[in-house]
């Protein structure tokens, strides 16, 4: 089991899936429309004021978060009224969810004042505090020092020992 790092300036990051995904949800805004439509929120109005940002940024975000798959546009209209669109998360951006539960945790850890944090995520079946860890395929919890950095499909090696 050889350690991948070892070998670290012989391969490059230039297509690392964290520069990519910062790329698609990296800004405070992005991150913060994406809380929201997790706790429920889904017309653009709402999204604006409950970020706290201007109507063109709330815009921008959402155009991309829509652009980028983790939303998407749905049509509803109230009685007398012209068609709207309203955004819900797609498959992709349910996926999101551990990253977000993970950011506020490390927050409740790290980020909160004296008072402790805002809300509390729990599990409805029995109403205990819900967690990210980090968990193997085989099921066992993994700390820190316990991993591994492994070649992916995906490495690019460089340099004069490159494939």
């Amino acid at each position: 089991m050889k350690d991948l790092l070892t070998e670290r300036d012989a391969w490059s990051m230039t297509n690392c899936t964290i520069a990519r995904t910062l790329e698609i949800v990296g800004t405070r805004t992005a991150l913060l429309i994406m809380r929201e439509a997790f706790f429920g929120t889904r017309r653009f109005d709402d999204f604006a004021k409950r970020v706290g940002i201007g109507e063109p940024a709330a815009s921008a975000r959402l155009k991309e978060l829509t652009a980028a798959g983790l939303l998407e546009r749905v049509p509803y209209q109230e009685p007398g009224q012209r068609t709207r669109y309203a955004y819900q998360l797609t498959q992709k951006g349910r996926d999101f969810l551990p990253v977000l539960v993970a950011l506020r945790q490390w927050g409740d850890t790290w980020a909160t004042d004296e008072q402790g944090p805002p809300v509390v995520l729990r599990h409805k079946e029995c109403g205990s505090a819900v967690h990210a860890v980090l968990r193997c395929d085989d099921g066992h919890d993994v700390q820190l020092g316990d991993s591994f950095v492994d070649a992916g499909p995906g490495l690019i090696r460089v340099g004069p020992d490159s494939p």
